[in-house]
């Protein structure tokens, strides 16, 4: 009677520890998935700023493009007609005295 009582305690003890290494199997694996989720996002975020920075970089060459082609389009118009450019900024000084005929004054 003894001895079947030791079978079932053993039983129950093996079903106890196999039950404990199920759960700790499965509480790792939840684990690498989590581990698995960060780093797939950590690469979408990596790939995104790199487009981005591409994009950027895109921008920046489009804008010097245009840029020179608008400088060159002036360049050669005030060249050939021998008229000021009248894009440039205007050059107001007025650090000099105010004009004589100044009706405020």
């Amino acid at each position: 009677m003894q001895a079947v009582k030791d079978k079932i305690s053993d039983m129950n003890a093996m079903r106890k520890v196999k039950a404990e290494a199920k759960a700790e199997e499965k509480a790792e694996k939840e684990i690498a998935k989590a581990r698995m989720e960060v780093a797939h996002e950590v690469r979408l975020a990596k790939e995104a700023e790199a487009a981005m920075d591409m994009h950027v970089a895109k921008a920046g060459q489009k804008a010097q493009r245009e840029l020179a082609k608008h400088n060159m389009t002036s360049a050669s118009a005030t060249a050939s007609t021998g008229m000021p450019n009248t894009m440039a900024p205007p050059t107001n000084n007025m650090s000099g005295p105010p004009h004589h005929n100044n009706p405020m004054m």
